[in-house]
C-alpha cells in the first residue's frame, strides 16, 4: 500500500523544487528545522520531530526529475518503506507526484501519516512560492499520536 499526493508549484522550476527536497536547509524550509545530514546517494538524512524522527538513505538523484529514499530508522511501519519524487513542468507549475511506497497495512497511523505528508506537501509549495514554509515545529497540527 502507498500513500500518493500530487501538487503543482506555480511559477518556478523542477530545478527550484528539487533544490528545496534534496539539500539540508531546503528540507529544514518545509519538513522539519530539525534536519541533518549527508544529501548525496547512500547518505543519510536524520529528520527530527517532537515525538521521534526518521532516517532516510538517499537511493536515487536525477537532478530537476527525482529523488527517491529508504527508510532506514524509524517507527516499525515506516522501516523499509521509500519516499519517492517525480518532478516534471508543465506549463506555469512543477508537479509533484510524490509516493510513501511499501507499507504492510493500512492502520490508523498511514491515515494519520498520509494528512501529515499532505500539510508538509503544502509546506513545500509555501516554501518554494513564498520564501517561507511550515516546517515542524511550526506545522498544522492535526493530532497527537498515541
Amino acid at each position: 500500500m502507498d500513500i500518493l499526493h500530487r501538487i503543482g508549484i506555480r511559477d518556478t522550476t523542477p530545478e527550484k523544487v528539487y533544490d528545496a527536497i534534496t539539500t539540508i536547509d531546503g528540507l529544514a524550509g518545509w519538513w522539519t528545522e530539525k534536519t541533518e545530514g549527508e544529501t548525496g546517494v547512500g547518505g543519510v538524512i536524520a529528520f527530527r520531530f517532537i515525538p521521534g524522527g526518521f532516517d532516510m538513505k538517499v537511493l536515487e538523484l536525477d537532478p530537476g526529475k527525482l529523488v527517491r529514499w529508504e527508510v532506514v530508522d524509524g517507527p516499525p511501519e515506516w522501516l523499509g518503506t521509500t519516499i519517492r519524487w517525480d518532478l516534471e513542468q508543465r506549463e506555469d507549475y512543477t508537479i509533484v507526484l510524490f509516493k510513501h511506497e511499501g507499507w504492510r497495512e493500512a492502520g490508523e497511523f498511514m491515515h494519520h501519516c498520509s494528512t501529515k505528508w499532505a500539510s508538509y506537501l503544502l509546506s513545500l509549495k509555501q516554501l518554494v512560492e513564498t520564501g517561507e514554509g511550515a516546517p515542524s515545529p511550526r506545522d498544522v497540527q492535526i493530532s497527537d499520536w498515541h
